[in-house]
């Protein structure tokens, strides 16, 4: 099986702009992050939950219980995929049947991803940043009831991201 990468969006280069702005890529763990996708984790009822940020070349993941891994190649992200239609959750409920994600990595080999449920996290400007996401081993869908958590939670998360990014513009201006 081929992989298919994402398209890159027409606006790429000012979806990377601000995406700098935020000055969150590569940086440290935080408690809130990860209790967003342990929340989403939980209520999906999925045991890998994931926040999402991709840059030019790679999917970097801010906060990620269940999966050891801290980044990949953007041709392999779901989230580049999803990052796409803003507006709503991108749900593959069967990764080896969708030719977009059968020839990839995560899929065909360990640890045999098989669902993926994606919200992006869009920032004030209406650019999708990343996304958050679930992933579970078995082929299946979400409920009204999981897939509204999933978007309320990417909101929330899209939030805290443009609240720590007007609090570190506030202390560099302070300074």
């Amino acid at each position: 099986m081929k992989l298919v990468p994402a398209p890159i969006p027409c606006n790429e280069a000012e979806r990377l702009s601000v995406l700098g702005s935020y000055e969150i890529l590569d940086t440290k763990a935080e408690a809130v992050f990860d209790r967003l996708v342990e929340m989403a984790a939980r209520l999906t009822d999925c045991p890998v939950a994931l926040i999402s940020l991709a840059d030019s070349k790679r999917q970097w993941l801010k906060a990620r219980p269940g999966l050891n891994l801290a980044e990949m190649p953007r041709d392999h992200a779901f989230c580049a995929h999803a990052m796409l239609c803003p507006t709503g959750p991108l749900v593959v409920e069967d990764a080896t049947r969708d030719p977009r994600f059968a020839g990839n990595l995560l899929v065909r080999g360990k640890p045999g991803l098989r669902f993926h449920a994606g919200m992006p996290l869009v920032g004030p400007d209406d650019r999708a940043l990343g996304t958050l996401c679930v992933f579970d081993i078995k082929a299946r869908s979400l409920d009204a009831a999981q897939r509204e958590a999933l978007v309320s939670l990417a909101s929330l998360a899209a939030t805290v991201l443009e609240l720590r990014r007007k609090v570190r513009h506030g202390r560099a201006m302070a300074a």
